[in-house]
């Protein structure tokens, strides 16, 4: 049996403070696990990857409003295996490069391995059993795959194997409504396919404010078909793929034909195969590592963050706790995980981004005598109104005595970020709004839409009144 001073199962955040150990027990190795490429999900198969499709589409979506403003043009090609292959070779060459590290550290034993536990602090790596006082798990997540009857028979993509993808398809149906469907469904149709999307939940983006998922449906609809509130019950494969979905209020049955399926109905966790309980690890029912607020595991000294706690399944969100499971487990500081203002983007067309609170939670919270809402429109801006971009919008959320920011919720261009102002200042101490109004915004510059919804703040009611008047109201 191999004894190490640490054992990290997963190449992702967990990265971060490497070099922190090493420096602690320089004496001694330490063995670094992951059965997928190096790198973790982010690099290989999830952020960035993604990213480097979804910006060409971009590109595509923003030449097509070229028209607006007195500019002929056209889109002569779309070489869709070139946007493939470049992705794949600049992962790739990220990928060797993080590989080429783990295995020539010198201090470090790299094992390209399915890890599992046999005994606490003891674990079986390919033939090797290996043992640790000091565990972190970093074992990221898996897409989720519904129990559909015949969908394994007719085939399916996932995120992950989407990108192994050389050919356009002609369409393609996508099951699910949230970010990973929305974000492939902009890309695949700005390629050229036809696509539709079947989500179960009554609302598009069903995480996003009312407001904004209605308006993300109403402008993507223009691009694609979405279906909401429907349940897919059957797949039917052959030369084309037939998708039956039922309305779950009406129960009438659609058909939707498609060259290829992609299943983007979320993820779940990797502990299946790394059999926590015989390490004394405690998961909850979805199968998600147990964790308290310092990511302790009910094991002393085995500590577990990013996608394996099942929190917020962000690269950002993993970075962060891998900063605060540094301090926590190797200069025991004590430091507690702070998830007030939890930032996001959804990089779909238009652009989606928010921070905090949701309205509905901060009246519930607070009660709606306390809570103010500051909206305004992009096209109400100079530059706004230069970009010809209609019903885009800054939403904030603020409590009214203290003027404290709650939440903040963009939808339209450039959206991940405009909302990182409002973010900074939810991470002051006082977490006021005061410095977005007392700052000088550019003029003319799309932050002012930004600084010109916390200067219209107003109540609730008087909020929904206002998305009537300007036909925004879901």
């Amino acid at each position: 049996m191999k004894e190490y001073y640490a054992i990290v199962i997963g190449t992702g955040s967990a990265m971060n403070f490497v070099s922190e150990i090493q420096s602690r027990a320089p004496e001694m190795k330490i063995a670094i696990i992951d059965k997928d490429e190096p790198g973790g999900i982010c690099l290989t198969r999830g952020c960035i990857p993604s990213k480097l499709l979804l910006y060409p589409a971009e590109l595509i979506r923003t030449i097509e409003t070229a028209a607006k403003f007195g500019i002929d043009v056209e889109i002569k090609n779309i070489d869709f295996k070139w946007v493939m292959e470049r992705m794949r070779r600049k992962i790739s060459e990220e990928i060797n490069m993080i590989r080429e590290g783990l295995s020539s550290g010198a201090d470090i034993d790299y094992y390209n391995e399915i890890a599992e536990f046999v005994a606490p602090y003891t674990m079986r790596v390919g033939s090797e059993t290996i043992t640790s006082k000091l565990i972190f798990l970093c074992t990221g997540s898996k897409p989720m795959i519904p129990q559909i009857k015949g969908l394994n028979d007719a085939g399916y993509l996932t995120s992950d194997t989407v990108l192994k993808m050389t050919e356009l398809p002609e369409s393609i149906g996508i099951i699910g409504g949230g970010f990973i469907a929305a974000e492939y469904a902009h890309f695949f149709s700005a390629m050229g396919s036809k696509v539709t999307i079947i989500g179960r939940n009554p609302r598009f983006l069903p995480d996003e404010e009312p407001e904004v998922s209605a308006l993300a449906m109403r402008e993507m609809s223009g691009h694609m078909d979405i279906l909401t509130n429907h349940e897919v019950i059957e797949v039917v494969g052959g030369g084309k793929k037939k998708i039956i979905a039922r309305d779950r209020i009406s129960g009438n049955e659609v058909n939707v034909i498609a060259d290829e399926i992609l299943v983007a109905t979320g993820r779940g966790p990797n502990t299946d195969i790394l059999h926590p309980e015989k390490g004394g690890i405690k998961t909850d029912a979805e199968g998600w590592i147990v964790v308290n607020e310092y990511f302790e595991t009910s094991q002393p000294n085995v500590w577990a963050f990013g996608d394996a706690n099942g929190k917020y399944l962000f690269k950002h969100v993993a970075n962060y706790e891998s900063i605060v499971a540094y301090y926590n487990a190797l200069l025991k500081k004590k430091v507690k995980a702070d998830y007030h203002a939890v930032p996001y983007a959804i990089f779909s067309y238009p652009e989606i981004a928010a921070a905090g609170m949701k309205e509905n939670e901060a009246i519930e919270r607070y009660g709606e005598k306390n809570v103010l809402i500051g909206f305004y429109r992009y096209q109400d801006t100079a530059k706004g109104d230069a970009m010809e971009v209609k019903e885009f919008f800054v939403k904030v959320i603020v409590e009214k005595d203290s003027n404290r920011i709650l939440g903040a919720h963009i939808i339209g261009p450039y959206a991940s970020i405009l909302v990182q102002e409002i973010v900074n200042l939810m991470y002051t101490h006082d977490q006021s709004a005061d410095p977005v109004r007392q700052g000088m915004h550019i003029h003319p510059a799309l932050s002012e839409v930004v600084d010109r919804a916390f200067s219209s703040l107003m109540s609730p009611a008087l909020y929904h009144h206002t998305l009537k008047h300007f036909q925004l109201e879901y």
